[in-house]
Order: C-alpha cells, then sequence, then structure tokens
C-alpha cells in the first residue's frame, strides 16, 4: 500500500511538470514582488526585457529591475539598461525578500555575487524562474539539485556534464517543480511570464493579457528536437551564421527609440538585427538622456540622432502587436540579408514558427 501511494505521489508529481503553482502570497504583500535580474557584465537582452514587459504591463505584480553593482547593465546582443536597484538596495527594501526572481543568461553564470543572492532569495521563499540559459545561472546556486529543469536545446550536453544531479527535460517551454521554474530557449520568455501571471492572478487574466499582446498559446507544449543542425532541414541556415561574420563586415544599424516604446518590441528587433553576424545595433534617441519604455523600463541610448557619428536607424516599427514582432523582424531581415539569416536568427531563439 505504502508503495502504491508513494508512486501515485510521483505519478501526480510529473503530471503536473509544467503547471507553475498558484501563488501564496507569503508576505502578505497587496501585490507579489518580482526582481529580474541582471549580471552589470552582460545579459541577454530578450531573456530580461520580455518577461519585464509581459509582468510589468500584467498589472499583478510590482516589477523591479536589480543588477549586482551600480551601474548600467549591459545586454547582449546590444542595449543597455539601467536598473532600479542593485540586489544590496533590494535586499535593504525587501527584507523577507522576492516572491518571484527571474533569471536571464548571462555572460558570467557563475558570478559569485549573483549566484549567492539568488541561492539567498530561495531560502527565504522566493519562487526562481530561469529563462533560457539562466538556468546555469540557478544551478550554480544549486536549486535544481534532485528537481527536474530546462534550458536553451544547445546547451544540452554542458548541462548533462556539468550538472548530473538535475533530471534535465527536453521538447517542453517551461517546467515548474516545486519553487523552481525554467524555461526552454530564448523564445519562450514570453509564455512563461504568461504562465506566471496565471499563476498569480488566474487563467481569465492571463488570457486578456494574451490576447492584447497577440498570443493565442503558453502551454509547455514545445518541440526542441527540431533545432538540431539537420542536412536538408536547417544545416544550410547554420552555416550561414558563420559565413556571415566571416565574409561580410558588419552594418552600424540604429533602432530608435523614444520614450514610451514597447520594451517587447525593441528588445525582440534590437536583439534579432544583431544576431544576424551582419549588424551592429545601437539604440538613437533624441538625446542620450535615460528614457522610459511603455512600462517603466529605463533605457539608456547609445547616441542622439544628431550626432555625426550616429548609425543610419531602421524605420520606426508599424504598428505591431509584441507577440508578432519577431515575425516582422525576421521578415525584414531576410529581406535584407536574405532567408537564411533570418532562420538561422530564428533558430538561435529556438522559435519555431518561422522557417
Amino acid at each position: 500500500m505504502r508503495t502504491l501511494l508513494l508512486s501515485l505521489l510521483l505519478l501526480c508529481r510529473f503530471a503536473t511538470a509544467g503547471e507553475i503553482p498558484r501563488y501564496q502570497n507569503p508576505h502578505g504583500r497587496t501585490q507579489p514582488v518580482i526582481a529580474v535580474v541582471g549580471y552589470n557584465g552582460g545579459t541577454e537582452l530578450t531573456d530580461f526585457a520580455i518577461p519585464y514587459g509581459v509582468l510589468a504591463r500584467s498589472g499583478v505584480a510590482q516589477v523591479l529591475t536589480v543588477a549586482t553593482q551600480a551601474g548600467p547593465l549591459k545586454m547582449q546582443p546590444a542595449l543597455r539598461i539601467q536598473p532600479d536597484k542593485t540586489t544590496a538596495e533590494f535586499d535593504a527594501s525587501f527584507s523577507g525578500g522576492a516572491d518571484y526572481v527571474i533569471v536571464p543568461a548571462v555572460v558570467k553564470p557563475d558570478d559569485a555575487t549573483l549566484v549567492a543572492w539568488i541561492a539567498a532569495q530561495s531560502s527565504k521563499g522566493a519562487t526562481i524562474v530561469s529563462i533560457c540559459d539562466g538556468a546555469v545561472v540557478v544551478a550554480n546556486a544549486g536549486l535544481f539539485k534532485g528537481r527536474r529543469a530546462t534550458a536553451h536545446w544547445a546547451s544540452e550536453s554542458y548541462r548533462k556534464e556539468h550538472y548530473p544531479d538535475t533530471i534535465w527535460q527536453t521538447n517542453v517551454r517551461y517546467v515548474a517543480d516545486g519553487r523552481v521554474v525554467s524555461s526552454a530557449g530564448i523564445s519562450a520568455a514570453m509564455p512563461t511570464a504568461l504562465a506566471l501571471v496565471e499563476a498569480i492572478a488566474g487563467n481569465e487574466r492571463a488570457a486578456t493579457l494574451a490576447r492584447g499582446i497577440g498570443v493565442s498559446d503558453w502551454s509547455t507544449t514545445h518541440n526542441s528536437d527540431v533545432f538540431h543542425p539537420t542536412l536538408g532541414v536547417n544545416l544550410g541556415a547554420y552555416i550561414t551564421r558563420y559565413t556571415n561574420q566571416w565574409f561580410h563586415a558588419p552594418d552600424r544599424v540604429g533602432v530608435p527609440v523614444a520614450a514610451g516604446v514597447d520594451e517587447i518590441v525593441l528588445a525582440f528587433s534590437a536583439d534579432a538585427w544583431a544576431r544576424s553576424k551582419r549588424s551592429r545595433v545601437y539604440a538613437v534617441a533624441s538625446s542620450t538622456n535615460a528614457l522610459q519604455s511603455q512600462n517603466g523600463l529605463t533605457i539608456l541610448p547609445d547616441y542622439a540622432a544628431t550626432d555625426a557619428e550616429a548609425p543610419p536607424t531602421l524605420p520606426s516599427p508599424a504598428s505591431t502587436l509584441p507577440g508578432q514582432a519577431l515575425d516582422r523582424t525576421l521578415a525584414e531581415l531576410a529581406q535584407r540579408y536574405g532567408q537564411r539569416t533570418a532562420f538561422f536568427v530564428a533558430l538561435e531563439f529556438e522559435y519555431p514558427s518561422y522557417r
């Protein structure tokens, strides 16, 4: 009987692998506090800005950007963001810890300050949510031991070798195992953020938000196998990634930025153009003064439009729902640099909707 009960409990646990537990409000707050944390020396732009944009516009939580040190966050592969607080300042303001911590991929996933802070937030009861290879940071904090997790398909071999005590999942968009949540490659950030909105405020609120940003599905359904290099399917696109940087001098491209810019649309555009290996991307605004995005992200422009050194800017984006911005940007890349370039950018985003 005891063996049967244990088997049933394990079955139930695995049956809800992708469902993020409903928010319990352990601190008795009016709204949950969500920290989107980055490493100053390099943090993946879309991993950071997409969850921020979805969660901030949802209105269901207080969302703050946090960095390991004072000063700007250098985003990869483009842009700079001024965080709301350092980790030390966050701790001073919220001694009980965050309710959720979003962890993007960073260039130094073993940074001592970042890893220790995430572990400390977990010990205070925060749910830790890794986006893409932010999972490596969370693994370094010891939070995936004995648990199920996922990340970008391309890091699978590395993760299995270096973190064998984690049950690494494939072909799933996001995984929840207790108070740790992890997502697959970059494009999984948006559905994971919508799942968090659902966990906090319910399905109806998440569905209304999803319709408003142009997303029809935020389930765990995903096939990461299709992104593996395969002759006759996508190998040519992967080869183009290298020929672009070997045989072409990169264009200097400006993305237009103004107060109230949609941070999701901006992030998809800047990230995708920079990943093409044909462009170096810079934020261009009316001045180099800090400005606020639509939902409060502080962006630091690289150039004023009047600067002699300012690069030519892309056309201001047409009215585009955030959930459709990547498709539009990929179409623009294909028009300028060819379909193979757009295809390998989509592959890097682990984005299944573009071929």
